[in-house]
């Protein structure tokens, strides 16, 4: 029996590498002769550069860098000769900033910035970028300053790269921008389709995930309006991505030339996923929770549509199973699985989760 093994990551709980070996023993405790192959995964969030780097076969590079709010930290990315592979979530990530201090009017992508342009500095030309988990609202202004781009106001004096700034720019000169880029490319792991403002945009709909008070909503809209008009690329506000990461896919597709992929597809490729399912009798796969949301290209229904493309069955286990996961059902999912007792108190579950993991695979291979 060959069962292989693709979850993402258990948000405040377990990484997709502690989820894959929770469910190796879950089988083994039923079939202990079976064949499990392991293949963490992601959707372009926490978790993302561990998969892609394994995958690889790659080293870690850790650099110097700052979190969304400026303070110094060090970030790990994955680097294999001539292409790197890094992740938002690592320099500037909404789960590195204690709620407390989150502040989008504040904040913004530097960090992500100073990651690329370390990686490009050691010979990268290829780098396969998250986006998913970010604190920041910028349109990405601050990732292009730290690459060497300049803000101006309208008498050629620079404007700092914060949203409550946005306002004060007339000019984005790009003069500045380390050469490098332009023979860099750029993949990207998006998994939202929204446009940079509007109803549907990085502000609307991100923005309270990130701590921005619903009058502040509009405020910030406009300001990222502003910048689409000042870049000069009002119209490519409207593609789909383009406010993934607060517009952080704008402003990588617009100055930098990147192509923006479904996350879970662009790491299904990266990990030789197809190739592993191939031959396999049963795929199990999870995320901390499903809903009517994880059909939008989340970890779960990627897995579940390449296994059913494969003719094999699928199943999924959740912490948590929301109104409309039961869509999955109609997608290539087998069976939807409840991770750890229906009235265990959340504090109790994170505590038990690879505990609970384990249990609730060799509960249902039992059955």
């Amino acid at each position: 029996m060959k069962i292989v093994l693709a979850p993402d990551s258990f948000k405040e709980n377990m990484t997709a590498l502690e989820a894959v070996q929770a469910m190796k023993h879950g089988v083994h405790d039923v079939y202990p002769d079976a064949e499990t192959v392991m293949v963490p995964m992601s959707d372009g969030g926490e978790g993302f550069v561990d998969a892609v780097t394994a995958a690889w076969g790659a080293g870690l590079v850790t650099a110097s860098t700052v979190d969304a709010l400026g303070r110094p930290i060090r970030a790990a990315y994955g680097l294999d000769g001539d292409r790197a592979v890094m992740d938002v979530a690592s320099c500037a990530g909404l789960e590195l900033i204690d709620p407390a201090d989150r502040d989008v009017l504040r904040s913004n992508t530097a960090g992500l910035g100073l990651l690329i342009k370390d990686a490009v500095g050691r010979g990268a030309r290829t780098i396969v970028l998250g986006i998913g988990g970010s604190a920041t609202n910028d349109a990405g202004l601050g990732m292009l300053t730290a690459l060497g781009a300049r803000l101006l106001d309208d008498v050629g004096e620079p404007v700092a790269p914060y949203p409550d700034q946005f306002g004060r720019i007339a000019a984005i000169d790009l003069a500045g921008l380390l050469p490098e880029l332009a023979r860099t490319r750029f993949q990207v792991a998006c998994d939202v389709t929204n446009p940079l403002t509007g109803p549907a945009g990085a502000t609307a709909v991100f923005g309270p995930q990130k701590g921005v008070a619903p009058e502040s909503v509009p405020v910030l809209d406009r300001a990222l309006a502003h910048v689409a008009r000042v870049s000069g690329h009002e119209p490519e506000a409207a593609v789909p991505g383009a406010g993934a990461a607060g517009g952080l896919g704008f402003a990588l597709r617009v100055f930098l030339g990147a192509v923006l992929e479904p996350g879970v597809e662009l790491v299904a490729h990266a990990v030789g996923l197809a190739d592993a399912v191939a031959g396999a009798d049963l795929v199990l796969t999870g995320e901390g929770s499903v809903d009517a949301q994880t059909l939008a290209g989340k970890t779960p229904a990627g897995v579940a549509r390449l296994a059913a493309g494969a003719g094999v069955p699928c199943v999924v286990f959740a912490g948590r199973i929301k109104d409309g996961a039961e869509n999955l059902l109609e997608h290539g999912v087998r069976e939807l699985v409840k991770v750890g007792p229906p009235d265990e108190p959340l504090a109790q579950a994170l505590r038990h989760g690879q505990e609970n993991l384990r249990r609730a695979v060799g509960d249902y291979l039992r059955r």
